[in-house]
């Protein structure tokens, strides 16, 4: 963002909140909700600095380790917490992670608070709140023109060809290019469809079938207006469990939401978004909808990266091992903020400073 100027800023205060408590809406406001989480997250992340005290770097802690087992679920299982208490949590997490909790890797509660020293409250506001003033598609606008060489849009690659020389990637339809390297940044969903010859090691192939846990929802819906800016989390279960205000204007406002599983939820209807809503509030009209099936995307097959039990300690540094003239990149990859811009940035670097090393002439 430093490097190109870009402006960053936050989105509009929240005014009210909504949450569940034993079945019942709760209005109040988010400093309230946040007291109602704090006893669950500093049981769950309040030793992420301990567990993970360089989250720069992958971690080898053998405490690290038998946490990265469980899912995030069964730690919350775990803790000493009311009712309430603990579907708060729960709705909270699904926010972050996108994904069921049964299914999504504890590791992951414990590297995005370790990632802001150890705090929650620091965590929940660096990966909620901030934004890109002008759009994200001017960070990606700033790096395609810093570029020197060609940029292909909508070229399918379909075959992966390397050896001690160099590699020849082969595209849909039918160029080939020589390159004495190629970083391959397929979302890790996707990277054991990709003809690559010889073959990736078993080990990243292993990591990419066995798949994220990153298969929840994203939802932008637009609501007539005016409204306060507000959050409303509801359950694990319920298709939306949190909602928040990204733009508010004086005739409409656009709202955020998350849900764990996409199937939930027909993103596409008016009709169903606005039944969803009405779990905290029944005044709201919803005007229009808008969404990514990023599951179903061939190009993707996740939203962003959130591991399953186990997955960060058996593949993270083997896929960031190179495999001769081919290397994997990717916000996938990245040790730091994995899943966000941030994370991609990282591993590009790494990996550029890599191979530019290895292609420096010597002496």
């Amino acid at each position: 963002m430093t490097r190109y100027g870009l402006r960053v800023g936050r989105g509009p205060r929240s005014e009210e909140t909504f949450w569940i408590a034993d079945g019942e809406v709760v209005h109040g406001d988010l400093p309230g909700f946040m007291e109602v989480i704090d006893p669950g997250m500093r049981a769950l992340v309040g030793q992420a600095g301990k567990l993970m005290p360089r989250p720069d770097r992958i971690a080898d802690q053998a405490a690290f380790a038998e946490a990265d087992r469980l899912t995030l679920q069964q730690a919350l299982d775990a803790l000493d917490l009311s009712p309430a208490e603990r579907s708060a949590n729960e709705a909270a997490w699904v926010g972050h992670c996108n994904g069921p909790l049964d299914q999504v890797g504890y590791a992951a509660a414990i590297r995005w608070t370790a990632a802001t020293s150890a705090s929650w409250e620091v965590m929940h506001e660096a990966s909620s709140i901030y934004r890109l003033e002008d759009g994200n598609a001017g960070l990606a606008q700033a790096i395609a023109a810093d570029l020197k060489g060609d940029i292909r849009l909508n070229t399918v690659v379909t075959r992966v060809e390397h050896d001690d020389t160099g590699v020849t990637v082969h595209t849909a339809d039918g160029d080939r290019v020589r390159a004495r390297r190629a970083v391959l940044t397929l979302p890790l969903n996707i990277l054991h469809e990709l003809d690559v010859q010889p073959p990736l090691s078993a080990g990243k192939l292993d990591a990419s079938r066995a798949g994220t846990a990153s298969q929840g929802l994203k939802l932008w819906i637009r609501v007539k207006g005016p409204i306060k800016p507000f959050f409303a989390y509801s359950t694990k279960d319920h298709p939306l469990s949190v909602v928040r205000t990204e733009f508010v204007g004086e005739e409409d406002a656009v709202l955020v939401s998350f849900g764990a599983d996409a199937t939930r939820l027909d993103a596409t209807s008016v009709d169903e978004v606005q039944r969803a809503l009405k779990v905290w509030r029944d005044d709201l009209e919803v005007l229009e909808v808008a969404s990514h099936d990023w599951n179903n995307d061939p190009f993707a097959k996740e939203t962003w990266l959130i591991q399953r039990p186990g997955a960060y300690s058996a593949s993270q540094a083997e896929l960031q091992r190179p495999e001769g003239t081919v290397r994997l990149a990717g916000s996938d990859l990245a040790n730091l903020w994995a899943g966000f811009f941030d994370g991609a940035i990282e591993s590009g670097l790494r990996t550029a400073r890599e191979v530019t090393a290895e292609l420096r002439p010597a002496g």
